[in-house]
């Protein structure tokens, strides 16, 4: 099976959505040994937290308060972008370098489940760590996940309204055609949009772009680790994860509709 590379960019501004199947890995990943094994040099942990504090640094400005070598840095990086850590973005000749929070979640769900206190801590960091300022000119954030499937597969997950509600909890309804508007409808039965834009690039199944409502970025940077997890769980498993995404941030969602609840008639 080819491997790709799957990211979800979010511009400022435009507020852009991209699912970029162009770079989609698909293939099994070693997943928690590699993060572990990341973690647990205090060099790796530096960087990792330099990033907390300001995502989209170059090599240089990571390496400038580390007294480090940039070689050595680069080895340092290539671990934690081997275990998907971080992520890379391209900036004219710069590599921009981003903390990737959704390994980090997984692992919360999968041995902090048990333990509340631990496990809300860590997803409220992931939060803070996706609202932070935004820097103009790239993105705010960077989530990259691994899927083993299809980018057929996941292509479908992607723009099929049935399927966006089991992992979402909303239907993403569009014809998926350039120019089209596209919205994440309620599936309570009212067909209430609470987010909406256009699609601004569709080649299946590689490459699907579109804008969102500017309003929905707080509630779109909280909620991407958990959305990234559970359509890696259904596409994997078949099934959604035991605790659905929308309930880690029931405060952003309520607030989130009822921005869009029709006014009581007098």
């Amino acid at each position: 099976m080819t491997s790709h590379d799957h990211r979800i960019l979010c511009w400022p501004e435009a507020a852009c959505l991209t699912y970029a199947g162009n770079y989609l890995h698909i293939g099994q990943v070693s997943g928690d040994d590699a993060v572990f094994k990341a973690l647990a040099d205090p060099t790796r942990r530096a960087l990792l937290d330099r990033l907390r504090a300001r995502n989209g640094q170059t090599l240089g400005e990571l390496c400038e308060p580390l007294a480090m070598a940039r070689q050595s840095a680069t080895q340092h990086l290539g671990v934690l972008e081997a275990a998907n850590l971080i992520s890379t973005v391209r900036r004219g000749r710069e590599k921009l370098h981003y903390l990737n929070a959704v390994p980090l979640w997984a692992i919360a769900e999968r041995w902090i489940e048990k333990f509340e206190r631990p496990r809300l801590r860590a997803l409220s960091a992931i939060k803070h760590r996706a609202e932070e300022k935004i820097m103009a000119g790239w993105p705010s954030y960077v989530y990259v996940t691994y899927i083993q499937s299809s980018p057929e597969r996941v292509w479908e997950a992607l723009t099929d309204p049935d399927l966006t509600a089991q992992y979402w909890g909303h239907s993403n309804v569009s014809d998926w055609q350039a120019g089209s508007p596209w919205e994440h409808r309620r599936t309570d039965g009212s067909g209430i949009p609470d987010v909406a834009g256009t699609v601004l690039e569709s080649v299946p199944p590689r490459r699907l772009t579109m804008t969102f409502d500017a309003n929905a970025l707080e509630a779109a940077s909280a909620g991407w680790p958990a959305v990234c997890a559970n359509l890696k769980s259904l596409l994997e498993t078949g099934h959604v994860l035991p605790r659905a995404p929308w309930e880690m941030h029931a405060e952003l969602r309520a607030a989130q509709m009822a921005r869009n609840d029709p006014s009581p008639r007098t």
